[in-house]
């Protein structure tokens, strides 16, 4: 079978564009749609109703674009809102959630660290998966605030990211991690300025390859994959704040890449 109908992106910004990266880079011949809710980020420090219809919003707009499946490349909608997404929409939903169970199982020194939102470590998912594979481990959870706004702002590589950082890592690396987890899409764009303030001995891991092979094998079981043509497909990006931020972040100028502002 054949499906040339996009796949449709969505996060609480210009964060997602790290996972969006990984499913292009896996699936070049798949055409990609991103939207961008920079106007409402960020979604870590909303109520769950809020979280549930903004990520209703964003669903009904990729819905519109006649999208096959829909990625949530937020771990804050994923883990308040999926379930509600799948019960509501006939389409297959991939969510994004914290790798909590390969640094469980892999940490030699029992301690690990989860850098999230305050919306993903107070989720009820996020605390059945806590539950399941950290029972005899040291998990240092610290809250990301302010993370989101200075990437959104354009100031990931700042020296105001880096006094921050500073602050968040602090009682991880008091407390000896050997991995750190990166529990929102955003925080990837910081592995620079996470690598100079960590031990090299810790090891950062985040979700985007495993939910790029996640998105390949649920269009492969549900016969939607596009296998017409052998070129690779121009993404679109859409923005209701702030398109050159984005612009910057997915490297528009080099790239075959279109970004729009779009009210949504």
């Amino acid at each position: 079978m054949n499906d040339s109908r996009p796949i449709g992106i969505f996060d609480s910004g210009i964060g997602g564009t790290s996972i969006w990266k990984e499913i292009h880079r896996l699936l070049p011949l798949e055409k990609t749609i991103y939207l961008s809710d920079s106007e409402n980020a960020p979604y870590g420090i909303k109520t769950q109703k809020e979280i549930i219809r903004l990520s209703i919003k964003n669903t009904e707009k990729l819905l519109e674009m006649d999208c096959k499946l829909i990625v949530v490349a937020c771990n804050t909608a994923t883990t308040n809102a999926i379930k509600i997404l799948r019960n509501t929409y006939k389409i297959p939903f991939i969510g994004i959630e914290p790798a909590i169970k390969p640094a469980a199982l892999q940490s030699a020194n029992k301690a690990i660290g989860i850098l999230a939102t305050r919306g993903t470590l107070t989720s009820e998912l996020f605390a059945h998966t806590s539950d399941l594979y950290t029972r005899d481990i040291n998990v240092i959870e610290v809250e990301g605030n302010g993370l989101v706004e200075l990437i959104e702002s354009g100031k990931k590589d700042s020296d105001e990211a880096m006094k921050l950082l500073k602050e968040l890592l602090k009682p991880m690396i008091e407390a000896g991690i050997d991995y750190l987890v990166l529990g929102c899409s955003h925080y990837p764009y910081l592995i620079p300025v996470l690598k100079k303030i960590l031990p090299d001995s810790v090891k950062i891991i985040d979700s985007g390859e495993a939910v790029a092979n996640q998105t390949k094998a649920v269009l492969t079981k549900n016969g939607l994959l596009n296998q017409s043509g052998n070129e690779k497909v121009a993404p679109v990006f859409y923005s209701n704040s702030n398109p050159k931020v984005l612009s910057e972040i997915i490297d528009a100028k080099n790239n075959a890449y279109k970004v729009y502002s779009l009210d949504f």
